[in-house]
């Protein structure tokens, strides 16, 4: 493993390109048929940079060189949008890099899936400490396996489902089917977010692994600890390897510790998020420090939908605690686990006892959804127009946090407290 990492400071791109360039010079990739595995637009990655570098180091030397976007469940990147994230023009990409193919992952189409093994019920009784007992088919898009060699690059942070994000999680659920995809999801609410989140070793993260290790084509792993200011650090290796280094750094510095709780606190969450579903990790990553009975308001004025893909399913079940879902189970048959993990996730902690619901965060979505549907949807609503910003700072004396970026920095309380 290969690794250069600045908890301080930020690496310079001559230091990526150095690094990048050194280990794909290394690597046995001369006429081989190479796809890269990378974000899409709701992660904070230099994907621009790694673009060009992967392209100039290896299109004189690989067969064929590709990439494919691990969407997991989000929407499928637009020509414009797929140009945008790898930083090139449409001249360009009909240019210099037509050889090139920029592909969208297709969870939804059952026929660009691979079946590729099954963990069993022993296996993922065993990994889950006995919450979870049933078999787990694994599939994956089919496309990787015409390849003789995966790149993985993309950015390693905090995260609810698996504890860090990175590594094999550009393929569980980066391009996975939804069997699997489901099955962690609903594994890690039910372990809840405030457990899971910044936890480097979990259940979660051991069946991704395991899901991976179906997976037969040498693989490269490219893992970055960035920020919105720059590029803390990249780890090169196996997946499990690279993300590992990759993790103690972002636990470094993707981790703000707070000797207090907040009665209210906003959460204000950027562009790059433009549904509740990708911006409910405001929530994710802020719960830990809200006090009981206290406010979470998700700030952004520019989103007006709850999800583009599962945005039918929430209207229908709506937002709620765990044990709503978790004493009722037979009622939810028809709501995938990643669906029923979301709206756990963003609802929070709470308690579900005699048929009453009592969460322990209120959480108000200040966006352009009407408020209508956010109250349908068991969600508190306030008008963004009524929230001066500039009024929420310094005032954490008070038990009021501002938090601006949020989403990818993980808010704890000191001392390894929890709440809940």
């Amino acid at each position: 493993m290969t690794g250069k990492g600045n908890e301080k400071g930020f690496l310079s791109d001559a230091d990526i390109r150095k690094l990048v360039s050194g280990v794909l010079a290394d690597r046995d990739f001369d006429g081989k048929r190479i796809i890269a595995i990378v974000p899409d637009l709701t992660r904070t990655a230099p994907i621009p940079l790694m673009f060009r570098l992967l392209c100039d180091s290896l299109g004189a030397r690989a067969a064929k060189l590709d990439f494919l976007v691990a969407l997991g469940t989000h929407p499928p990147l637009d020509d414009e949008r797929m140009n945008g994230l790898f930083g090139i023009t449409a001249e360009e990409r009909a240019g210099q890099y037509a050889g090139i193919g920029l592909f969208n992952h297709t969870w939804d189409r059952p026929e660009t899936l691979k079946h590729i093994g099954t963990m069993p019920a022993s296996e993922i009784r065993e990994i889950s400490g006995g919450l979870m007992d049933e078999d787990v088919p694994v599939s994956v898009n089919g496309r990787i396996l015409e390849y003789d060699r995966i790149i993985i690059v993309g950015p390693t942070f905090p995260h609810e489902v698996v504890g860090f994000s990175g590594g094999n999680k550009y393929f569980f659920p980066g391009i996975a089917g939804g069997d699997v995809l489901n099955f962690f999801h609903w594994l890690g609410a039910v372990i809840t977010n405030v457990r899971i989140n910044g936890t480097k070793d979990t259940p979660v993260r051991k069946v991704v692994d395991r899901a991976a290790s179906f997976i037969n084509v040498p693989t490269l792993c490219f893992s970055l600890v960035v920020t919105h200011d720059g590029v803390k650090g990249i780890y090169a290796g196996i997946p499990e390897e690279a993300w590992s280094s990759a993790a103690d750094l972002s636990a470094k510095v993707h981790i703000v510790y707070k000797e207090r709780t907040f009665s209210r606190v906003l959460g204000i969450a950027p562009k790059m998020y433009d549904d509740i579903w990708t911006a409910g990790k405001v929530m994710y990553k802020l719960e830990p420090v809200i006090e009981d009975g206290g406010d979470l308001i998700i700030y952004a004025p520019h989103i007006d939908e709850v999800s583009y893909t599962h945005g039918r399913f929430l209207d229908e079940t709506g937002y709620h605690v765990r044990d709503y879902f978790l004493k009722r189970m037979d009622q939810f048959t028809d709501v995938s686990g990643a669906v029923m993990a979301h709206s756990t996730h963003v609802k929070g902690l709470g308690t579900f006892e005699d048929g009453v619901e009592t969460s322990r965060v209120n959480v108000i979505l200040a966006t352009s959804i009407p408020e209508e549907r956010c109250r349908r949807i068991n969600l508190g609503y306030m008008d963004p127009d009524s929230i001066d910003v500039s009024s929420w700072e310094n005032r954490e004396d008070e038990g009021i946090l501002l938090v601006r970026n949020a989403g990818e920095v993980l808010y704890r309380l000191t001392e390894g407290r929890f709440p809940g």
